[in-house]
């Protein structure tokens, strides 16, 4: 379902655009999806909405039949290689501000033993706008937390990627829709405007 309307109190949740997983996934439309993200980001500043940038620090305990790579820089203990020193820092591009709200995780979901649903309750929002990288994974695991969660999910869909394409797009054909609307950064900005 396309974008119907804004609320009143909309918050942005970009998800992981940090610069080891931006880095690590260069060229798989990364750049377009964080040009939009940005843009969003500056928009919703400009109307002075809530902007929650979330980084992920580490991962979930257990085994899976597929790992996420992991920079070989240096070896950490158990053998298990250790990230760079700023492979969680937010992404310039983000141009994080004093007014933004920062969230790390440690789970796929920015909603996971993160506070993220009382930080939004307080600021009284009831509609995410979500934005980042994997679509199919953190972005996802987010939709599907926000709509449990009951908040109006959007989701910028020119605003995140994924380094399997077919995984982005089932996420945008088969589960976004399920979860709530879709839209473009532009359609949303123009709908914002009207609304301010």
């Amino acid at each position: 379902m396309t974008l119907t309307t804004v609320d009143p109190t909309p918050a942005l949740v970009v998800i992981d655009l940090q610069k080891g997983i931006v880095t690590a996934h260069s060229g798989d439309g990364t750049t377009a999806a964080v040009t939009q993200a940005a843009r969003l980001a500056a928009e919703f500043r400009r109307h002075d909405l809530p902007v929650v940038l979330v980084n992920v620090t580490g991962r979930a305990p257990g085994r899976t039949d597929h790992s996420r790579p992991v920079p070989r820089t240096a070896r950490s203990g158990g053998g298990r290689p250790a990230p760079p020193a700023d492979w969680a820092d937010l992404i310039d591009e983000l141009d994080v501000r004093p007014t933004d709200h920062l969230i790390s995780k440690r789970r796929r979901s920015a909603f996971h033993d993160t506070g993220l649903d009382t930080l939004l309750r307080d600021l009284g929002v009831t509609q995410v706008v979500l934005a980042g990288i994997s679509t199919s994974s953190g972005v996802e695991s987010t939709a599907r937390s926000a709509c449990d969660y009951g908040y109006h999910v959007v989701l910028a869909t020119d605003a995140m990627t994924d380094p399997d394409a077919e995984a982005h797009r089932h996420s945008l054909a088969r589960v976004f829709p399920k979860l709530g609307e879709t839209t473009t950064t532009s359609e949303f900005m123009d709908m914002l405007g009207a609304t301010r």
